[in-house]
């Protein structure tokens, strides 16, 4: 056995041992927040006559990503609760008290995506578990990619919008008919590792 041959032997091995795949195009991203370009924007209806527009300020994420094969790719996000913002001070208090986010008790929201399909490489349904409140729900998100590439500062970036409906009640909140389900619009630009 050549040398190459025992280092690719190695190589498969310890990716067996730790449940690794390897993929020669698949990439590690990290969600780029301190650049400002990422967002989990809201809007929820305001007694079916108009909508109110929020969103969440501080959350971290990443995503592993691979263009010849997108199934294949999987994402993981974190979103402080207490980091929402309706523009609106008392009204986010609110938000954050016992009867909605109940922040104190549950400070953290999550997702992880557990599958992936695409049909053309630059849209896909991303189904994943979503967890609000000590309640976790399978969501599907529908993202397309906005593009990837060079930085001027030396880095390679790859980002994606998507979009997605969340039930009220089905995290315990109640905010009458009208506002039943919330959408969200979400905005994500990595920097690949």
């Amino acid at each position: 056995m050549t040398r190459l041959e025992k280092f690719f032997a190695i190589v498969a091995f310890s990716a067996s041992i730790f449940g690794l795949s390897v993929s020669a195009s698949a990439n590690n991203y990290v969600i780029d927040t301190k650049g400002a370009h990422a967002f989990i924007n809201f809007k929820i209806s305001h007694l079916g006559y108009s909508w109110v527009h929020g969103n969440f300020t501080d959350f971290s994420g990443s995503f592993n990503f691979d263009p010849t094969k997108p199934e294949s790719s999987s994402i993981k996000v974190d979103i402080n609760t207490d980091s929402i913002n309706s523009s609106h001070a008392e009204r986010d208090k609110h938000l954050r008290g016992k009867k909605f986010l109940n922040v104190s008790q549950f400070p953290k929201a999550s997702f992880v995506s557990t599958k992936i399909e695409s049909s053309d490489g630059n849209s896909a349904r991303i189904y994943g578990d979503f967890t609000l409140k000590g309640v976790t729900k399978n969501i599907v998100i529908e993202a397309v990619k906005v593009g990837e590439g060079k930085d001027p500062w030396g880095g390679y970036r790859a980002g994606f919008s998507g979009t997605t409906k969340l039930s009220m009640a089905d995290y315990g909140m109640d905010l009458g008919p009208a506002a039943a389900d919330i959408y969200i619009t979400l905005e994500v630009e990595g920097i690949r590792q």
